[in-house]
């Protein structure tokens, strides 16, 4: 009698226990490698769970003629600590995202929309390109590099989900023209002739 008593105690116990389900990011906090510290449970509310952001096409104006908007912890906090975010991609006809990398994640792209073709390269060099159309998944390994290109004549729309709250990223182009890297150095590392450096510097607001 007594020993189950106490198997009944034990689980009432348990069943009571503090359960930490969600931890919503303090944005107004410092964001460390786990991310950000957790809003207070009094001030939680439901729309830290919900973002309307994606429901918006991007701005497709730009050079490379594609918009990415994030549904990242910053904009999205209710993702903190939970291993996962997404975004919206608009592509327009002709448009591209470069190759990029994104340190902390890997993605998956959902077309809805239009023709994408879309790779990555592996650690090995290896190239893995496919032409997705609506409906269709890729997925590309953490740290890979890889791209998307409009491969129709319209719009074309998909969402990446990403396996990170901070996703991170860097497109190759702007790394090594849109900053302060020395033509000389680009040059070095890339084996590009110096006046094709220059231009691409000057595109995309380089210097040196």
């Amino acid at each position: 009698m007594l020993h189950a008593l106490f198997i009944i105690s034990l689980l009432f116990s348990l069943s009571n226990a503090a359960v930490q389900d969600f931890c919503v990011g303090d944005l107004k906090g410092p964001q460390g490698p786990a991310g950000y510290s957790c809003k207070s449970a009094d001030k939680v509310i439901v729309d830290d769970f919900v973002f309307s952001g994606l429901r918006a096409a991007g701005n497709i104006s730009s050079l490379i003629k594609a918009a990415v908007t994030p549904a990242f912890v910053e904009q999205y906090p209710g993702v903190n600590g939970l291993g996962l975010s997404a975004a919206r991609l608009d592509l327009a006809p002709g448009g591209v995202v470069p190759l990029h990398t994104h340190p902390g994640a890997s993605e998956l792209l959902i077309v809805t929309q239009g023709i994408v073709e879309a790779g990555f390269i592996s650690s090995a060099n290896a190239v893995y390109v496919k032409t997705l159309k609506k409906g269709d998944l890729m997925v590309f390994p953490q740290g890979l590099l890889h791209f998307q290109i409009n491969a129709g004549g319209v719009t074309a729309v998909a969402f990446p989900v990403f396996s990170s709250p901070s996703p991170g990223l860097q497109i190759t182009d702007f790394a090594l023209f849109a900053n302060d890297l020395s033509t000389d150095l680009v040059v070095k590392t890339t084996f590009l002739d110096p006046d094709q450096v220059k231009k691409l510097k000057a595109v995309l607001g380089g210097s040196g």
